[in-house]
């Protein structure tokens, strides 16, 4: 049963699954998910939160009530105390303290934050001190979003360095490109969907640049094996070569991407979901969406991407060339492919591939034996002429 299994298939390249043969309709699926995702940049652009848009958050006991309940009073506060403020988000955090709900509002001055927090512990019943309030100002979101993009650009100079030591340049172009084309699909998604940008955020959008550069490594390693002196050879071209290291090494990528996957959708189905820590779920969201584009961008366009770069190359076209070339021979029955049998003329016996060696040795009928004859005779007889008589004595 293992011979016969997905993975074995695969390993075999039985499973016929071409990735690399369709890689215009991946390019073109790309092509178009990034353009949806640029578009929606432009016309819809982020949710951020107050740490890049600016604002303020409060945090009230979780003893008031549900959550629901405290979000909506807070809003009827801010439609009397500053009109046109509302909550952007409400989440249950914990603390040294025990649990609260926080909950962040666009910006007020200093007078409406003091005034909500008020007519707040009045509408919730408790003391004014029990609920604290912080202020933030975008600038600290501007200083975040600029190191993040220093790190990004260290980050990529480093493993574009690294993958042309490891590999070869063409290689270290196609991971680029996957690694940021899956910054921007995820970075389209949750500009798609409305999910919050916070500075979590920003930690996950550069935690899965390197799961993502794994999953391509981990291909690239085998399409280097495979592809190895493949001029010598014949029987595959570069894609073909590559696309079956693709298959061999899908099952791998998919059981990292699964493994990778589970604990950090417990993070974010059981912990921020059921367990209500907020605090995880902005972390756990993005890197669970970036780790699933990231299995994709690496099978689907890293390696089809690195076939078309390396087709451009003139050695590999060549090669490419010659193997087509020599399977059109086969076809047309021009050339006969090692091990098959060949053709039998008419009236002799077809000899077994099998036992071509054996076939090979046999004598024809009427055929002298072929082993060698002693030196100096002639027709079998010992030398100097004497027939069968010993010493070859003369008649007298």
């Amino acid at each position: 049963m293992a011979k016969s299994g997905l993975a074995a298939r695969l390993y075999r390249g039985e499973a016929g699954l071409n990735i690399v043969g369709r890689r215009n309709l991946w390019f073109g699926v790309a092509g178009g998910l990034v353009l949806i995702a640029v578009l929606s940049f432009a016309i819809s652009g982020f949710k951020l939160g107050i740490e890049f848009a600016g604002g303020n958050s409060f945090q009230v006991p979780a003893s008031v009530g549900t959550l629901e309940r405290a979000e909506q009073t807070v809003d009827e506060v801010l439609a009397d105390e500053a009109p046109g403020i509302e909550v952007v988000s409400a989440q249950k955090v914990g603390g040294t303290s025990g649990e609260f709900y926080e909950m962040r509002t666009g910006q007020l001055s200093a007078e409406q934050a003091n005034a909500a927090k008020t007519s707040m512990a009045q509408e919730f019943g408790i003391p004014a001190d029990q609920i604290s309030g912080n202020q933030v100002s975008e600038a600290w979101g501007d200083q975040v979003t600029s190191r993040a993009l220093l790190g990004l650009v260290i980050f990529v100079a480093v493993v574009s360095v690294y993958l042309v030591l490891r590999f070869e340049w063409r290689m270290a172009v196609a991971a680029i490109v996957s690694l940021l084309t899956n910054l921007v699909l995820t970075a389209g998604i949750y500009s798609l969907v409305g999910f919050e940008v916070t500075p979590s955020t920003i930690i996950g959008f550069l935690t899965i640049l390197g799961f993502a550069l794994y999953d391509v490594v981990v291909v690239f390693d085998k399409v280097q094996e495979n592809t190895r002196g493949i001029t010598a050879n014949n029987n595959l071209t570069y894609g073909e070569a590559s696309n079956l290291a693709l298959n061999q090494s899908l099952m791998r990528s998919l059981n990292t991407s699964v493994v990778a996957l589970l604990p950090v959708g417990g993070l974010l189905f059981i912990g921020a979901g059921l367990l209500g820590a907020g605090t995880l779920k902005d972390l756990g969201l993005v890197l669970f969406v970036g780790m699933a584009v990231a299995f994709l961008t690496s099978i689907v366009l890293a390696t089809p991407l690195l076939v078309l770069l390396k087709n451009m190359d003139p050695r590999i076209s060549a090669h490419n060339k010659r193997v087509l070339s020599r399977r059109a021979a086969v076809a047309r029955g021009d050339i006969t492919p090692r091990g098959a049998a060949r053709a039998t003329p008419a009236g002799e016996t077809p000899i077994d591939p099998d036992n071509a060696a054996l076939a090979g040795a046999a004598p024809k009928v009427g055929a002298r034996p072929a082993g060698k004859r002693a030196g100096g005779a002639r027709g079998g007889r010992p030398a100097g002429g004497g027939g069968n008589r010993p010493g070859g004595a003369k008649r007298r």
